[in-house]
Order: C-alpha cells, then structure tokens, then sequence
C-alpha cells in the first residue's frame, strides 16, 4: 500500500500568465506558496479476492472490471497514461482536507498525488520536476483540460516560490530565500476564508484564456507585480505593500472575464476592506471557493467578525511538497494455477 500527501496552494501574484496560451508568447511568472492542507491519495494492488477487478473510491464508490470503465477521468487516464492495465487489480482512496473545485489547485494536487503513488507502485520513485512535468502533461494534453502550469510545479515541490514560463515552453522554480522571520511576518498578515460554493475552474479559465490577448496590457502588469512582490518580502520594510499589491492585482484579475467574480465575491471583499484588509483576491480562476486577504494581525479579529457567516480556515506555509507518507507494498498474490 502506498500513501501520498500532497498540499494544496495559495496563488499571490502572476496568475493567468501560467497559461500556455499566454507564457508561450510572452512568458510568465507566479508568485504562490503551498499551505498545510493536503490530499491524500492510497493506492495497493487489490487483492484477488473480491467480485471486482477494480475500486476506485472518491464522491462516488466504483467497483468496476476494467479500467476502460472507472468514471474519474483523471484516475481513468492517468491509469493507463501511466501504463496499468487489468491484469492486476487497484484500489484506490481519494480523501482532502479541503473542497474540490474551490481555486485551492485541489485538481492539480490530485494529479500529481495520484502520479506519485501510481509510479511507486510499479517501483519508479519520480523526482520532483518529473511529477509536474507528467502532472502538466495529464492535466493539459490527455485530459485535454484548461489549466495553467502554475498549480503542478506548486504541489510537486511545496514551499514559498517564484515560478517561471519561458517562451521556449521551460518551467523554473525559484524558491524565495527571505528569512523565517519574514516569512513568520508575512503568514501572520493572511487570511483563508471559504465563501462556501465551488465550481469547475475549466469554465471560467476557458473564458479568461478565450481573451487572454484582449487584456494584454494587464497581463503584463501582472506579470512585473511578481518581481515586486519579490522586492517588498526580501526589502526590511512595512509589507503593507504587499498587501496593496494584492488587491491591485484583484482590481485586474477580476477583469479578465465574465465569472471571475461575482456579487457575492464582491460583496464579501468589500466587507473585509471596510473592517481593516488592505487586500486580496479570490484564488484560482474565480467564480467562488476561497478567497485570501492581507490584514494587520491586530485587525484579524474585526475581519472575522463582520464576516462571521463564513468559515475562516486557519494555515501555515509549507514545504515539503508532495510526497510519500506510508510505504508498504504488502503481500503479492501469483496468478492461480492453471488446471
């Protein structure tokens, strides 16, 4: 039996140039970090015992014979993509500590988990590069799916970083060097709330990438607001102006398409700006999920209170990325006896 851990991301800055679309012209770059809220994959070699070939168990329970007929598309695929096939049956679990479809990457996450354990399984241990890279290549060419790039290289290798798209189609990840105590500063100005909804990121990043170089100008901007970012963590100064970064670069995200954001969405972000958020920005492609506000810590509790309705979900960095948490391959069964 296999276990993987992997950690779902915050976004700050330079989302929406992390589509190939855009990056492949132009280049890109994003400023995110990982939190410590997971998902958590167990995948074995389902015993020989049972009725079925296969157990696949998320929102649904599938007990299936073939592999051809699991109904998650990511599991279905990644499956064969990864070369398994119905000589030996799998079982696999799917559980998160945080909801799908909620702009947390929860996706990207899953991909690259389920790669992580799959490839053990068959006795191949990745490196971290190549889990994004194969978590890229599912997610975009084989799911066929409007993600950016951005979400893979995150979950894959954890931490506080800048991540980089050239034109030539090559991915870097830099990790940001600031002391802890910086590091400490800047956790303890944020703020996760969930608005309580969910919805399919690759609706909505369908319309933003259908008008991507409608909105070149405030691409671009958001593409230099990583570096500045950058500058503001690693200078000694106030990080107030991080915070009005943040919510400059909302002003500009949430005008790259219809569904980005809504009145609720908006309504929630007035409320907070109104009791001592400086900024923020709904995380992901938009629509709803989580939203993140940069708040003076001594103001955290003024913010919650006017929006009290809504469930806060205290986090911390982390980074150690996805990885293997249990290892156990157990028992192998041969094949029967011919008679």
């Amino acid at each position: 039996m296999i276990i993987s851990r992997t950690p779902y991301r915050v976004s700050f800055f330079g989302g929406g140039t992390d589509y190939p679309d855009w990056y492949l012209k132009e280049g890109g770059a994003v400023l995110s970090t990982t939190i410590d809220k997971f998902s958590y994959l167990t995948c074995r070699y389902l015993p020989p015992f049972f009725n079925v070939k296969h157990r696949v168990v998320w929102r649904h329970v599938e007990t299936i014979n073939s592999i051809s007929e699991i109904l998650h598309p990511a599991v279905r695929k990644g499956l064969q993509y990864l070369g398994y096939d119905d000589d030996r049956g799998i079982e696999i679990h799917f559980q998160g500590d945080l909801p799908a479809r909620s702009g947390i990457g929860s996706s990207s996450s899953f991909a690259v988990g389920l790669i992580n354990s799959l490839s053990l399984l068959k006795g191949k241990q990745l490196t971290k590069d190549e889990l994004a890279a194969k978590a890229i290549e599912l997610e975009q060419k084989i799911l066929a799916e409007t993600v950016g790039s951005q979400d893979q290289m995150a979950a894959a290798h954890g931490g506080l970083n800048v991540i980089r798209f050239s034109q030539s189609g090559a991915i870097t990840l830099e990790p940001l060097n600031i002391s802890e105590a910086r590091v400490a500063e800047l956790e303890s100005h944020l703020m996760l709330l969930y608005t309580g909804s969910s919805r399919m990121a690759t609706e909505i990043a369908s319309k933003v990438t259908a008008q991507l170089f409608d909105h070149s100008d405030d691409l671009r901007r958001m593409y230099r607001m990583v570096d500045e970012a950058v500058d503001i963590l690693k200078g000694g100064g106030s990080l107030k102006a991080f915070g009005e970064l943040l919510d400059e670069g909302w002003m500009l995200k949430r005008s790259l398409a219809d569904g980005v954001t809504t009145s609720q969405v908006d309504q929630i972000y007035d409320t907070a700006r109104a009791h001592g958020c400086i900024g923020g920005k709904l995380i992901g492609a938009g629509g709803a999920g989580f939203m993140l506000f940069f708040v003076p810590p001594e103001r955290h509790a003024e913010v919650e209170q006017a929006l009290m309705h809504y469930r806060w979900v205290p986090f911390a960095f982390e980074t150690d990325g996805s990885c293997i948490i249990y290892n156990d391959q157990g028992p192998v069964f041969p094949a029967p006896l011919s008679s």
